[in-house]
């Protein structure tokens, strides 16, 4: 059974609810009685041993925790000789013996279901009478491990997330990230990492603060595993919201994580791993967010703690707070001296541009620019998330860069790099092909630059695309067709993205057309400026202001000067800007003849009309 098929026979429990249960409703319980019996069966195998275990520790008055954790040969159990099998076989009960059974599990387990306001759902289920016909569908669900795996049991919660957001008008992309988007940022913040490559015994740690049903940790986890089985990951993670929380928590548990790194709370006003620095991050903040609820929080630690704190680069404006779990991610990186780390984050177009020179956009730019951490920013296609058609940019963060990395940010343009869905999911309308992802990550692990050779027949169709990297000649246009090339991949120095605002002054003059000049202090006999005729210039750092404002300034105001106190310096990344090719508007001629061919097209028509 694929996991579709799986997800949509889950999901039709959904038909015993209507009537009794809004559709937004739903999703509450058949996300919990999912995590139920998942947990379920994967404890079947080992249900006798762990019983026989705590029986022979109660009766030498030994605690039996440890001990039935071995039995159960996973980081969890159940106490309860009950199981969903026998729940639903004793149908007068069923209320009570399930509130026995969840009540029987470890500690972590009974706090996953407490997140879901279990008991509250069982009681309401009772009161519609059907708890038992619930249960009953639920206890007949194939998800043991031989049947499902873990990586496709994370993909039927998403799916079963979707079909609840869908139901309540929700927005699915605040749950998770689809997960070509994730296999494409964890190639990117492994590939420079030789230690991982096979044979290598090592253990590394991740970490996502905005951590959801955990399928970023899911993926990379599953990465590390395919290209090194003698490598551990272990894996840290935070969320907010509480039913992304308690299916992160369960999958985290049946995968053997130690499930205390696992945190509930709002990552920004409240760090649940206060001290922790890890080797990778990876991270998918909401999209234009505003940060109003936690601003008192964020903005002491800013004003206390400066750069000893999360967020001393600056603050972006309340509107978006995407920037902030950026400078988080930078607070958690391991020092170099430590073995360094590289983190990815999913971000909007927003915070490569947004605010002026001086503002804390800018500031946080000009930060990790300065500080040379930016190793890339790969532009995505549209349509790509279940709940924005917006364009989106993966970066890729580092204090480790290799020595021909040094000093430059390589820009990625994939927007191009996807094929169309067969049925649309919510706002999401395409994916990033393989070939897409394959061609993103070995020009990023190869670092170099390249341009897209699209092939163009003689009547104007596409016939195919041919990756040119540099130094390659492009491809031979097809007969009586052409070749267009774009840019996909360059390398630019950081100095590229910043730039002076300079402040220039002209004098202030009076009635007479004389020089005001000041007569006070250090503007004694200085002209004094006249702010109306104020102005201000754009320098990139890439040139010099004397030289700029004698060439551009001088010539069309001859008696103006630069106000050095007021120079600020700034940072953006105009990514469209450094990917756009001009294409030259079609030759009158051309255009002539083809309204020629429309006109004669329409005195035909006519013509044919009053006949």
């Amino acid at each position: 059974m694929s996991q579709s098929e799986l997800s949509n026979l889950i999901w039709s429990v959904a038909d015993l609810l209507r009537g009794d249960y809004r559709q937004s409703e739903y999703g509450r319980v058949i996300l919990a009685f999912t995590v139920l019996r998942r947990l379920d069966c994967v404890l079947a195998p080992t249900k006798e041993a762990v019983l026989d275990t705590q029986e022979k520790m109660l009766a030498q008055d030994l605690p039996p925790d440890r001990f039935m954790r071995r039995a159960s040969g996973t980081s969890f159990y159940n106490g309860s000789s009950l199981d969903l099998s026998k729940i639903i076989g004793d149908q007068d009960n069923i209320a009570t013996n399930l509130q026995t059974y969840i009540d029987a599990f470890s500690p972590e387990v009974r706090d996953v279901f407490e997140r879901f306001n279990f008991t509250e759902a069982v009681d309401r289920l009772v009161k519609n009478k059907l708890l038992y016909m619930v249960t009953e569908k639920f206890a007949g669900f194939p998800l043991h491990p031989d049947q499902v795996t873990n990586a496709q049991m994370g993909l039927v919660f998403e799916e079963l997330i979707r079909k609840f957001a869908e139901a309540s008008n929700d927005t699915a992309g605040e749950h998770f990230t689809p997960r070509e988007v994730i296999r494409l940022m964890v190639n990117l913040l492994f590939i420079e990492d030789d230690d991982i490559r096979p044979g290598n015994n090592v253990v590394r740690t991740i970490y996502d603060p905005t951590a959801g049903t955990g399928g970023m940790l899911s993926v990379a986890d599953e990465y590390l595993m395919e290209h090194n089985p003698n490598a551990a990951l272990t894996m840290y993670g935070q969320e907010l919201n509480d039913m992304s929380y308690a299916i992160c928590k369960a999958d985290m548990l049946i995968k053997g994580q130690d499930v205390r790194n696992i945190i509930a709370g709002n990552t920004l006003s409240d760090d649940g791993h206060p001290d922790a620095k890890f080797d990778y991050m990876l991270s998918n903040p909401p999209f234009g967010v505003e940060w109003k609820k936690v601003q008192k929080e964020v903005q002491q630690e800013h004003k206390v703690q400066g750069f000893n704190g999360r967020f001393g680069p600056g603050l972006p404006r309340v509107s978006d707070g995407s920037l902030l779990f950026l400078m988080h991610l930078l607070s958690k990186m391991r020092p170099l001296k430590d073995g360094g780390s590289r983190f990815g984050i999913v971000l909007n177009g927003s915070p490569l541009f947004t605010g002026g020179a001086g503002s804390g956009e800018s500031e946080i730019r000009r930060h990790v620019l300065e500080s040379d951490l930016v190793e890339a920013i790969i532009g995505l296609p549209t349509d790509l998330f279940y709940n924005t058609g917006i364009a989106t940019y993966v970066w890729i963060l580092s204090n480790k860069k290799p020595d021909h990395r040094k000093g430059k940010v390589q820009l990625i343009d994939a927007s191009s790099l996807w094929q169309k869905m067969r049925k649309s999911l919510g706002s999401k309308r395409r994916e990033i092909s393989d070939e897409g992802i394959a061609i993103v990550t070995r020009l990023f692990g190869d670092c170099i630059e390249a341009r897209m050779a699209t092939l163009i027949d003689a009547e104007g169709k596409e016939t195919g695309q041919e990756v040119v990297e540099a130094g390659q000649d492009a491809p031979r246009a097809p007969e009586g067709g052409k070749v267009k090339l774009r840019p996909l991949s360059m390398l630019l120095p950081n100095k590229a993205f910043g730039y002076r605002q300079i402040t220039v002054e002209r004098p202030l003059r009076d009635e007479d057309g004389n020089l005001v000049v000041g007569t006070r202090g250090k503007q004694k006999g200085q002209p004094q400026p006249d702010s109306s005729l104020r102005d201000t210039e754009i320098v990139p750092l890439t040139e010099d202001v004397g030289a700029y404002f004698e060439r551009e300034v001088k010539p069309h105001a001859p008696d103006a000067w630069i106000d050095e106190s007021k120079t600020k310096t700034g940072y953006e990344i105009p990514f469209n800007r450094h990917f756009y090719v001009f294409e030259p508007p079609r030759e009158l001629a051309e255009i002539d003849a083809d309204l020629s061919e429309v006109t004669k097209t329409i005195q035909r028509m006519l013509v044919e009309l009053a006949g």
